[in-house]
């Protein structure tokens, strides 16, 4: 099989390291290590080359490790780490970081924040230019309350380049679609979609019902490929997360059967060349 296109968004962790703070004993199945050989052959069924690894951790240690991970496996393309932002050298440690090899964005994580403003707090406007200065990604993990904030956002950083994660994660499971809180998301990641964000076609799954079909998911996933376009939606997994609500092989059957309406080279952007330009990596390694 030949392997191409990139899982914009996987995880890796070792639970030894102690700073997941959310990674609990009753979030089986995924309560446990999970490293690249835990990957590779999924990868291989799905005839994926690269990877985006991304952070599950809100420490620095937590970017050395991903860093070091990144580092020993190939197919890892790039590393979307987390930088304290609050730090009053935070400009200094981004630029710093910058520089690290493989380091392609960073994520907060915002969705467990308590302030839905927080990424507008003067505080980390010197922080926020550096991100923006160093051409890194800004992955936004967000929810749906979070969309206003966010679109503050970038009008105060235009050159900012902003990923937002998991489509911002409606409420699958209790949603309808055209019911009021469907039609202001919509409205809201339209908005987005307007100001150039790209988007993440991940993570939507865990946010259904356990016995989620794909008709579950296809009314936001149109709303995210009308919005969006077929240049700015990216696929991931979500993996291992994803193990949660059905595996990776069922995730990715969907995706296929989702995009299906698509012309090929729609499906070949948003299943890899999206986000090797977005992330500045190549699909091939």
């Amino acid at each position: 099989m030949i392997r191409q296109g990139i899982d914009a968004h996987q995880h890796f962790w070792r639970l030894a390291r102690g700073d997941y703070g959310w990674l609990t004993p009753d979030l089986a199945p995924i309560y446990r290590d999970y490293e690249p050989a835990d990957l590779t052959p999924l990868l291989g069924a799905a005839g994926i080359a690269r990877t985006i690894l991304v952070q599950a951790a809100p420490t620095e240690a937590e970017t050395d490790y991903l860093l070091a991970v990144a580092a020993a496996a190939p197919f890892v393309a790039g590393v979307v780490g987390w930088i304290d932002l609050e730090a009053a050298d935070a400009p200094t440690r981004v630029r710093r970081a910058a520089t690290r090899p493989k380091l392609v964005g960073i994520r907060p994580m915002i969705h467990d924040i308590p302030d839905d403003g927080w990424m507008l707090r003067p505080a980390l406007e010197p922080a926020l230019a550096a991100v923006s200065d160093s051409g890194l990604v800004f992955d936004a993990l967000v929810r749906p309350q979070h969309l206003s904030a966010l679109a503050e956002l970038t009008l105060r950083y235009p050159a900012l380049r902003i990923v937002i994660d998991h489509a911002a994660k409606p409420d699958i499971a209790r949603w309808r679609p055209g019911d009021a809180a469907f039609r202001e998301w919509s409205t809201r990641m339209t908005g987005l979609a307007a100001r150039g964000l790209a988007c993440k076609l991940s993570g939507l799954v865990t946010e259904a019902q356990p016995d989620w079909q794909p008709a579950d998911l296809r009314a936001y996933v149109d709303v995210v490929l009308e919005a969006f376009g077929p240049d700015r939606v990216i696929w991931g997994s979500d993996w291992p997360v994803v193990e949660r609500a059905g595996g990776y092989a069922r995730w990715r059957r969907a995706t296929d059967e989702l995009l299906g309406r698509l012309p090929e080279v729609s499906r070949a952007a948003i299943l890899g060349r999206n986000a090797a330009r977005m992330y500045r990596v190549t699909e091939d390694g």
